[in-house]
Parts: C-alpha cells; sequence; structure tokens
C-alpha cells in the first residue's frame, strides 16, 4: 500500500467521523426545534402548525438512520457512497425551507410570514454545520440551494419581485431579498471555513502518517540492531595462555563496524574486525556479508593471506562503488602464543610489550578490502607474546572521536588509556578504553562506530 492509499483511507476515515458529528449536531438541532414547536403550540397556544414539529421527528429518525450508516462504515472500514451524502444534506436544508412554506403560523401577514417565521432561522445552522462536511463545495452549493429555496417559499406564500418598480416594495419585501442575499454569503462564509479546517485536517493526517512512518523505520531498524548484534560473538574463545575480548557500540541503530572469532580446524582461532565505510543500515549489512566471506574463507584456507585473498575478490564483487572497508585478521595459536597479524588497509595496529611498557604500533600489509580485485599482500606480522603483552585491534571511531573544541581523542591518549589498565582483564580494558574517550568528549556526540579487541598473553592454565 503507497503512502497515497494510506491518506486517502485516512482522509476518508476523518472525514465519515467528522460527518457523524455534523449529522449529530443536525439531528439535536432538529429535535431542540420540534421541542420548541410543541411547547409553543402546548404552552402559549401558538398558531404554528404541530404537523412541523411531527415532520421534523420523522426527518430526525432519518438523520438516526443515516447517523446508523455513518457509524457501521466507520466500524467496517467501508465507504459511503457520495450520493448518499450529497442526499442527506441537500435534504436536510429542504426541511427548513418546506417549513417556511407549508408550517408557518396563518397568523403572520403574507407580506410578512417568509420573514417572521422561525423556520428561515433554521436554515443558518444547517449551513454553519456544514462546515464540519470538510468539502467547500458542499457549503457553497448548500448556501445557495438555501437561498433559492427561501425565495421560492416565499413566493409560494404570495411574495413577488418587482423589477420595475423597486422602490415601490414594503420593508418586508425588500427583507425576503436581503435574507437571501444572507443565506447565500453564508454559504461562501462556512466554505471558507470547511477550505481552512480541511487544510489543517489534512496536515495533522500527513503528520500523523509521517510519526507511523517514522516509527516503523525505528521498529524495524531495532529488529536490524538486534539481529547486528546477535552475529556478534558471545562467548569468548579458547586459547591457552591467551584472553581474547571485544566490544561493539554503532553510532546509529545500526553500524559498519563488527568483530567476530571462528576456530579453524588445525585448532587455531582466527579473530577478525572490519570497518565497512560508513554507519547505518547500509553498511550493516555489508558487515554482515563480510562477516560472513570471512568465516566461509578461514574455513576453507588454512592460510591467512589466501583466506584474504579469498574474502577481497569476493566480497568486492558485492560491494557498491564507492564503498570499501578495511579489515585485520589476527590468528592466534597456543604454540609460543603466536599470533599472526594481516591487515587489509586498518591500522594502526597496537602490541603493547608489558617488559619495556611501551606500544609498537603497525601500519596495514595491504589496500583495504574491494578496492583492487587482487589484494597483493605483504606477508602477515608474526608476533611471539610474552606474560602481559597484548594486541589491540580499534577503529578510528576511538581516536577520531572529538570534544567541543574539535580536537581528537588521539593515539597517544587511547594508547595511555590501555597502558593504565594494563593489569585488567581485556574486557575491563576495553570498558575502561571506553570510558576515558568519553570522558574526553564530555558530551559531544558520537559519529562514528566503535570496535574494539584485545589479545592479551597470560600464564597457562595448568
Amino acid at each position: 500500500m503507497n503512502d497515497l492509499q494510506i491518506a486517502s483511507r485516512a482522509f476518508r476515515t476523518a472525514l465519515l467521523a467528522s460527518e457523524r458529528r455534523r449529522i449529530l449536531g443536525v439531528t439535536a438541532f432538529l429535535l431542540i426545534f420540534a421541542i420548541a414547536i410543541i411547547a409553543r403550540v402546548l404552552v402559549f397556544s401558538s398558531h404554528m402548525s404541530p404537523w412541523g414539529a411531527v415532520f421534523l421527528l420523522v426527518v430526525v429518525a432519518y438523520e438516526l438512520w443515516i447517523l446508523h450508516k455513518v457509524g457501521r462504515a466507520l466500524e467496517t472500514g467501508q465507504d459511503l457512497s457520495d450520493w448518499l451524502l450529497w442526499f442527506n444534506i441537500l435534504a436536510e436544508v429542504a426541511v427548513p425551507v418546506l417549513g417556511v412554506a407549508y408550517f408557518s403560523s396563518p397568523l403572520l401577514a403574507v407580506d410578512y410570514r417568509a420573514v417572521a417565521t422561525p423556520w428561515v432561522l433554521a436554515l443558518f445552522p444547517l449551513i454553519m454545520l456544514s462546515v464540519l462536511r470538510l468539502n467547500p463545495l458542499v457549503s457553497r452549493v448548500l448556501g445557495f440551494i438555501a437561498a433559492c429555496g427561501f425565495l421560492a417559499s416565499a413566493c409560494y406564500l404570495g411574495w413577488r419581485l418587482n423589477l420595475q418598480e423597486l422602490r415601490a416594495h414594503t420593508a418586508a419585501e425588500t427583507a425576503v431579498i436581503f435574507y437571501a442575499a444572507v443565506l447565500l454569503a453564508s454559504g461562501f462564509i462556512a466554505g471558507m471555513v470547511s477550505s481552512e479546517v480541511r487544510s489543517h485536517v489534512e496536515a495533522a493526517l500527513h503528520e500523523a502518517e509521517v510519526e507511523r512512518q517514522l516509527k516503523q523505520v525505528e521498529h524495524d531498524l531495532e529488529i536490524a540492531r538486534s539481529i547486528q548484534q546477535s552475529l556478534l560473538p558471545r562467548i569468548r574463545p579458547t586459547v591457552n595462555g591467551l584472553e581474547i575480548s571485544g566490544w561493539n557500540l554503532p553510532a546509529d541503530a545500526t553500524g559498519g563496524d563488527y568483530f567476530d572469532w571462528t576456530p579453524l580446524r588445525d585448532g587455531r582461532v582466527v579473530v577478525t574486525l572490519a570497518d565497512v565505510t560508513g554507519h547505518g543500515i547500509g553498511p550493516a549489512l555489508l558487515a554482515s556479508l563480510c562477516r560472513a566471506y570471512a568465516r566461509s574463507s578461514f574455513d576453507i584456507h588454512a592460510d591467512v593471506g589466501h583466506a584474504m585473498q579469498h574474502i577481497n575478490r569476493f566480497f568486492g564483487e558485492d560491494l557498491p562503488a564507492g564503498k570499501f572497508a578495511t579489515f585485520v585478521a589476527a590468528v592466534c595459536s597456543t604454540e609460543e602464543a603466536k599470533v599472526e597479524l594481516l591487515s587489509a588497509g586498518h591500522g594502526p595496529l597496537f602490541v603493547y610489550s608489558s617488559a619495556q611498557d611501551t606500544f609498537a604500533q603497525f601500519g596495514a600489509q595491504a589496500i583495504p578490502l574491494g578496492l583492487l580485485p587482487e589484494l597483493n599482500s605483504a606477508e602477515p606480522i608474526v608476533l611471539h607474546l610474552d606474560e602481559g603483552d597484548m594486541v589491540v585491534l580499534a577503529t578510528d571511531g576511538f581516536f577520531e572521536w572529538e570534544d567541543a573544541s574539535g580536537e581528537q581523542f588521539g593515539l597517544e591518549r587511547l594508547e595511555h588509556a590501555v597502558r593504565k589498565a594494563r593489569h585488567l582483564a581485556p574486557e575491563e580494558i576495553i570498558a575502561e578504553l571506553y570510558h576515558a574517550v568519553r570522558d574526553f568528549a564530555a558530551g559531544t556526540k558520537q559519529m562514528d562506530d566503535l570496535t574494539a579487541v584485545v589479545i592479551k598473553r597470560v600464564p597457562l592454565a595448568a
């Protein structure tokens, strides 16, 4: 269903609801008018025709039937035919017109009867209530028909317009023309009001539809976020002598960063981290695609270089123009706490030496994934970690986060935060790093996704 269909249905529902209120108003007015006629006849011995009250009660019964039809249409979501709505409102204006002609008090002078009878007053509330039809044309047509009907009733009662001797007309005779003009003008004024009310109703419906669509988008994004977060590993990998932990926080509901780890067939564990350009739902989909290619590639290829070539070839075919991803893989084994690092455009890679209390930074060995069909990477970096040594992989969302003055958190502060927490477990080190960057930012908005992985050398289990 497109936006136009939704808007049309919503406006049709609003139109029927407004019509129901209009009919309720007309019914209440006609009922009060009938009661007033009965009271005048019984209490004040008025010579108004009591058949006028009977006629009004019949019309009230008809209005209640129409009210039922409108209520059913609202409940079932069906439409009422336009001809029925037009007939109903024209029938309503015919009621006071017939009242002027047939139910006026016979004691009123013929010249004054059309303008002195209370029936003529009933035309004005009906024109006023036509505003609730939310159709300016209806109000204008109603004003025109009310004016013409009133003139026809006056003619039926004996009023005549003499165009040759205009000055010879009495006050009562000229009052008929005046009343007709006021009725006509009332219809056009009601049309102006109806047009204004309609524009406000349409604006409100449009705003409600936009809000509904935004809530739907938020709902869809929340589902996408939960799916993306569920793809992140929840159980730390088991590598004797190494503790590994990762963490991710997208800037939006979804992001283009991810981390993962998966065991290889020879017992080693490969840890991966990627950063697709941009953040949001598009990069999130590409990040999930990259994760799938990485898992399948490392399952087929034991060599990290060959696996990266495989990822680049197939992932690059699926990337839109102008998109790429930085990617780093760390293959961990218990043998001498060995870690092989190979980066495609991701850097710097941080390696902390516990014995020297220093950091070494390594750049990428290849270009980012998806830029060229062939990766042409250098040899991977091979590390043998001593107790307390760490490999820290982090996306640029950490060190590029700016404070209010525009200064970035930077690499030095990142190293300082990790060094300060070096005695903690990997997940606690990441938490301290996040707290450090948040304290530095001092309330500025997170503009990029945050993802970090810490691989720490610990004593071998007995």
